[in-house]
């Protein structure tokens, strides 16, 4: 591991949650750490069960010593280990990979609420999480649709308008994006395609214009050009396939270019991503979660980087699920938690809690 000398700034800390014991979660961090330069960009700690952190470690035969810590002030990372906070009952170790079990939704639940906690009483700099499964939660008694709206209630943020699910693609060599790379904020998230036409409003709709300006402000030091989506084929055709983009989306852009944001739309879904991609945009607003999801996880599957907006804590994740399918065997991809972990210290990186 590299040394760092006394000018340079302090790496935050930041807790990974160990997401379902079930799926990939437990191994692509155990698979990830390893990497030093994960530890030159900030102090990462687990919150889970060492014991599942120990099977993971075993898993790739990595030699990293898993280390059981009382508090997050302990944590004391580096290539060669792991500190795991505990919050979870010893049942989860029973769990079957590849199943879906309430007491992996359980202890899933339970990391989350406990780095939520720590983030939000400024013991951690940041959380990156894990993928949990929603069905597992959902037997284990919690009716959150997935992290971000268990996120949201655990840092007290109720207003939908407030708080979204962004995807986030930073820029590389191989794809061809504006020098800020791309975002990607979604209006509706985590409900049925039956139920999402009736959630847009004029009011979400600019609120996640927002965030998406907020954010991306930060990272390019500038304001973004956003793109925002149509909803229906050909934007409506006029009306034609959806009155939406005249009654709700169109007006929503007239209010936020009148607040100075650089909206433009509304744009047809099969090209806005196209011109993003082609460096026109900077950010763009999904109306719903696959709409924004397929395009930005076609341009970049592994590199793309869940980040949560609006709520008064750090939190980014991996873009994919717990993929039940290949749980356990080692052949899940790491470089999304690397990707997460990387976005989380650059975030956090400006308002490191000194300690």
């Amino acid at each position: 591991m590299s040394q760092r000398t006394p000018s340079q700034p302090k790496r935050p800390l930041i807790a990974l949650t160990m997401g379902d014991a079930a799926g990939i979660g437990p191994e692509i961090i155990a698979g990830s750490w390893p990497e030093t330069v994960i530890h030159d960009w900030c102090r990462p700690f687990v919150v889970g069960h060492p014991e599942i952190m120990r099977r993971a470690v075993a898993l790739w035969q990595n030699r990293v010593e898993v280390v059981e810590i009382r508090s997050a002030a302990e944590a004391d990372p580096h290539p060669g280990r792991i500190p795991c906070l505990p919050c979870c009952r010893d049942d989860v170790l029973d769990v079957a990979p590849g199943r879906i079990d309430p007491r992996a939704g359980q202890a899933a639940f339970d990391a989350v609420v406990a780095a939520g906690g720590l983030a939000m009483a400024g013991e951690v700099d940041a959380v990156t999480t894990a993928p949990l499964q929603k069905k597992a939660l959902r037997e284990a008694g919690h009716l959150h649709p997935g992290h971000t709206e268990l996120l949201a209630e655990i840092c007290g943020v109720s207003d939908v308008e407030h708080f979204a699910m962004m995807l986030y693609l930073a820029p590389s060599d191989d794809l061809p994006l504006g020098p800020s790379g791309l975002a990607v904020v979604h209006v509706t998230l985590h409900t049925a395609m039956a139920d999402a036409l009736a959630q847009l409003s004029e009011q979400a709709v600019l609120g996640k214009a927002r965030l998406a300006d907020r954010f991306m402000t930060q990272i390019m030091g500038g304001q973004p050009r956003i793109g925002v989506c149509a909803v229906n084929p050909h934007a409506g055709e006029d009306g034609l396939f959806g009155d939406e983009e005249r009654r709700i989306i169109a007006p929503a852009i007239a209010r936020g270019r009148a607040e100075g944001l650089r909206l433009e739309g509304p744009v047809s879904s099969d090209s806005v991503f196209v011109q993003a991609r082609d460096g026109r945009f900077d950010a763009v607003v999904a109306m719903y979660h696959d709409q924004g999801h397929i395009a930005l996880k076609l341009l970049g599957m592994h590199r793309a980087v869940n980040v949560t907006l609006g709520l008064p804590i750090i939190r980014t994740s991996v873009a994919h699920g717990t993929a039940m399918d290949i749980a356990w065997t080692r052949r899940a991809e790491t470089s999304g938690m690397i990707e997460a972990v990387r976005v989380a210290s650059q975030l956090a990186g400006g308002r490191c809690a000194k300690r």
